[in-house]
C-alpha cells in the first residue's frame, strides 16, 4: 500500500476521484425530503454540495431524477435499479462514473469536513474501499469506493441484500480508525446525518455553536 501524498492547497480540486452524493432516500422518518430541509436557511444538499465542489473537479448527484436539483447545476442521475436504498445508490454511482474511484457522501451531512475527505481520497489508492470506523461503526455512507466494487455489489443487488458492508469480505478494505482521523480533520459531528426531527434540532444546536455530545 503507498503512502499519504503531501498535503494539497485547500482551492486544489481534485481530477482523478469523482464525488457523488447520495440523494434517493425515502426519508420516511423524517416525512419529507431531507435534502430540501433547511439549515440556518440553507438546504443540506447545498451544505453537502458546497463542501464537494470544493474538493472535487466532477460531483454527481445519484438517485434522483434530472433537473431536481437544476439550480446546483450538477449531473442528477436516476439509480439504475430503483429501490435497491443506499447500495443501489453506491452501484449507480460507480457505474456511472468516468472515474475508477468515487468517494460517497449522504445528503443529509451537514458537517462535511474537507480535511478529512481530502485525507481518506488519497489515503489507499490501490484499496477497493476506504472507510472510517468510529466507535458507532462503520460510516459506508461516507467513504471511497472503487469500480471493482460494482460485480460484488451487483450479486447482493440481484439477491436482494442491501446491506453495504455485506460485499466487504470479498475485497480490499481499509478501515481507518478514530485515532487517525482525528489527525486529519475529523470531528464528532462530521458523520452526523439527518434522519429524524430530533437528529435536525440536534445539528441546529451544534450550528448554533453550542456543544452536544462528546
Amino acid at each position: 500500500m503507498s503512502d499519504v501524498k503531501g498535503p494539497e492547497r485547500p482551492s486544489q480540486r481534485i481530477d482523478d476521484v469523482g464525488g457523488v452524493i447520495l440523494a434517493g432516500g425515502r426519508s420516511s422518518r423524517m416525512g419529507t425530503n431531507k435534502a430540501l430541509l433547511l439549515m440556518n436557511g440553507q438546504r443540506l444538499i447545498d451544505r453537502v454540495a458546497g463542501v464537494m465542489r470544493g474538493i472535487f473537479q466532477d460531483v454527481a448527484i445519484v438517485g434522483c431524477e434530472p433537473g431536481t436539483y437544476a439550480e446546483l447545476n450538477l449531473p442528477c442521475v436516476p439509480d439504475l435499479l430503483p429501490g435497491k436504498a443506499s447500495l443501489g445508490g453506491i452501484y449507480t454511482g460507480l457505474s456511472v462514473s468516468r472515474f475508477s474511484r468515487s468517494f460517497f457522501a449522504a445528503c443529509d451531512m451537514p458537517f462535511l469536513s474537507e480535511t478529512l475527505i481530502r485525507y481518506l481520497v488519497q489515503l489507499e489508492p490501490s484499496a477497493d474501499v476506504v472507510i472510517p470506523r468510529t466507535r458507532e461503526g462503520l460510516q459506508p455512507l461516507h467513504a471511497v469506493y472503487s469500480s471493482r466494487c460494482i460485480p460484488f455489489i451487483q450479486k447482493l443487488l440481484s439477491g436482494s441484500r442491501l446491506k453495504i458492508i455485506d460485499f466487504f469480505h470479498q475485497v480490499d478494505v481499509r478501515e481507518v480508525g478514530e485515532e487517525e482521523m482525528r489527525r486529519h480533520g475529523w470531528r464528532c459531528t462530521s458523520f452526523l446525518n439527518i434522519n429524524t426531527p430530533e437528529d435536525l434540532a440536534r445539528a441546529l444546536e451544534i450550528g448554533r455553536g453550542k456543544r452536544v455530545g462528546p
